[in-house]
């Protein structure tokens, strides 16, 4: 079976998987939130910030200035469509076809939001472009929206499309790292704004695109923050049993002597997620260990790190944990 076969079969089989479900949820609300932040303070602001979005705009109002009018959602699907190609070949299986689905489904969903509630209710003067009455208003609420989504999705091995996927493969094959890599693409973008914005327009969206990727920083970091715990102590029989057989984490243990006064310890590292660390912290109260605890936070963990759905199934074959 050919690479791309075995692609095919192997998320075929995820459908029947609730994680898949989970998944698509997730994906589906990630891209509402992707839509409103467009729709209501992109479109309206004619704001060009490094996106697909924002380019799809400079296309539009091309396209219209020389009699050929197409919808931004049209223009944003086409783009969209074929970043998606480029991304299922050059990246992986998994993240083109979820970043198939998402970017798809943007141009539909801001079509929604215009049948349901369209933003020119939301301008309240005639001539005004700004749904928050202010472009900097705009440009912080696009930004903050957009840059949750776009966590959200990259969690799960996904993106919201359009630029990302220039931004990973930047990232996979020039080793740039990834928020940078997004700066990069996307102040190439906002640079084509020259041709419909004038230059006060088109210095905000460069600085709505540098934000950009400062924020998608800040939020993956949050959601991906783990914690390195460091226990030191006499009883470390308890803690580790815990750890494994409870939390179903792994730990390391190293023989420790105090340096004050000389005695024999033990030190347990490990690394837990956020309320898996306070659970290990209610525990060691509950059963009056004697320990000194270090904990500081780690926002990116590679190599072997057990998932919710890899601790299921380590419970699955082995009950006793």
């Amino acid at each position: 079976m050919t690479s791309l076969g075995y692609t095919i079969a192997h998320n075929l089989e995820a459908l029947r998987t609730v994680k898949f479900w989970k998944e698509f949820i997730i994906m589906t609300l990630g891209m509402l939130i992707t839509a409103i932040a467009v729709y209501y303070f992109l479109v309206p602001s004619k704001l060009i910030i490094g996106t697909t979005s924002g380019l799809a705009i400079v296309v539009s109002d091309l396209l219209d200035v020389i009699g050929f009018p197409v919808k931004v959602s049209i223009c944003l699907t086409v783009i969209n469509t074929i970043l998606l190609i480029l991304a299922f070949f050059l990246i992986d299986g998994e993240f083109g076809i979820k970043t198939v689905y998402a970017s798809l489904v943007l141009g539909p969903l801001m079509d929604l939001l215009e049948l349901i509630y369209p933003y020119t209710k939301l301008l309240t003067e005639p001539g005004q472009t700004s749904v928050m009455g202010d472009i900097w208003f705009d440009l912080l609420c696009f930004v903050f929206l957009l840059s949750a989504a776009q966590a959200i999705l990259f969690h799960i091995n996904g993106s919201t499309g359009g630029l990302d996927i220039v931004a990973k493969i930047l990232n996979k094959y020039m080793h740039i790292d990834i928020g940078t890599a997004i700066i990069i693409s996307g102040a190439v973008v906002s640079s084509t704004a020259f041709a419909i914005n004038p230059f006060r327009l088109v210095v905000i969206g460069l600085i709505g695109t540098w934000l950009n990727g400062i924020v998608i920083d800040y939020f993956t970091a949050s959601i991906s923050k783990r914690k390195r715990v460091c226990i030191i102590t006499a009883t470390p029989d308890p803690i580790r049993d815990y750890i494994i057989n409870t939390l179903v984490r792994g730990c390391s243990i190293y023989k420790a002597t105090g340096g004050y006064t000389g005695e024999p310890h033990t030190e347990i590292q490990s690394l837990l997620t956020q309320s898996e660390f306070g659970n290990l912290m209610e525990f060691i109260k509950e059963q009056s260990i004697d320990a000194f605890i270090v904990a500081n936070n780690i926002s990116e963990v590679y190599g072997l790190w057990f998932s919710k759905s890899t601790k299921k199934e380590i419970r699955r074959h082995h009950p006793n944990i």
